[in-house]
């Protein structure tokens, strides 16, 4: 296993043969994941976790490779990784888009989950759904082309093609359910979600997995000011966490001001992992969870969160 700095040194001479090769070496590792890979249960798109262990969980990344590698450095994933240890590194989706350095983040977050394959997990975000679904402007062709000139269109149609792999959540029995966006306000059970992807577009789980966001102080839901997805309350939350039996629902999307927002009396909280331009966040931050412990509300894991 290289190193961090290698990985991210490794971006600035990327070509596309590389980067191609990258990518369905990365597509054709998932496809052999059906059943599960090392301690992780599949069902459909959905992770079992086992309640052991660490997790190091980051939200949208969104092409900023400075704050990537400042996580990966400070958490120590690779490092512990590497020496056998018990840890898991979970990205909650939107790895590219709205940031120059798409690529460069693509190439460091697929040459992790080939090198450990049983310890990263990567989940759909908007910005990795279906054509139907995907989010608007979409900055990624641009992105590719700067850096792959006329072969561009190769490669994001390979990308595209490894994003349908992406898994759609990860629970931990009876600690937390990560997703996204927002959970799904008509789902009847946990196979719902974990097969969200193949009832898609009859049934509207997928696009409130990928697209929805909490909101305070109303129930039900409402329409998305995204155009996409569904505006959901408190209420929707506690009976979608009654249902798949946990307390905590950690999801991204959604920019914070202070890189994590905690909505729903403490059971949703939500991490956004990238600063700078488009968005005005003065902090990014990341989730370190001991999967042995038991917590009950978001609020018990403000000190596992690290902002930068």
């Amino acid at each position: 296993m290289k190193d961090l700095s290698d990985l991210v040194a490794e971006t600035a001479e990327m070509d596309y043969e590389r980067f191609l090769h990258l990518v369905k070496q990365a597509h054709n590792l998932l496809s052999t994941e059906k059943e599960g890979f090392g301690e992780l249960q599949i069902e459909g798109r959905l992770v079992h976790m086992p309640p052991s262990g660490k997790a190091v969980v980051i939200g949208d990344i969104h092409g900023d490779l400075e704050s990537l590698r400042h996580i990966l450095t400070e958490a120590k994933f690779m490092e512990e990784a590497s020496k056998g240890k018990n840890t898991y590194l979970v990205f909650l989706g939107d790895y590219g888009d709205r940031g120059t350095y798409s690529p460069e983040v693509f190439h460091v977050v697929l040459s992790l989950k080939t090198a450990l394959p049983d310890r990263v997990v990567l989940l759909q975000g908007n910005h990795e759904g279906p054509e139907d679904l995907l989010a608007h402007p979409h900055d990624l062709p641009y992105n590719l082309q700067s850096g792959f000139g006329a072969d561009w269109h190769t490669v994001y149609v390979e990308l595209s093609r490894l994003f349908r792999s992406f898994y759609t959540a990860v629970l931990v029995e009876r600690k937390c359910l990560m997703l996204h966006g927002g959970v799904p306000s008509k789902a009847r059970s946990l196979e719902d979600v974990a097969f969200a992807c193949e009832k898609h577009p009859v049934e509207s789980h997928l696009e409130e997995i990928l697209w929805s966001d909490p909101a305070d102080g109303i129930k039900g839901t409402y329409p998305s000011p995204r155009g996409a997805g569904r505006v959901f309350g408190e209420d929707v939350t506690q009976a979608f966490l009654k249902m798949v039996d946990v307390p905590l629902l950690v999801r991204g999307h959604q920019p914070s001001m202070d890189g994590y927002r905690i909505n729903h009396g403490g059971k949703v909280l939500t991490l956004f992992s990238r600063k700078g331009s488009p968005y005005s966040n003065r902090y990014g931050a990341y989730l370190t969870l001991d999967l042995s412990e038991t917590f009950n509300s978001a609020w018990e894991l403000e000190s596992f969160i690290r902002r930068f």
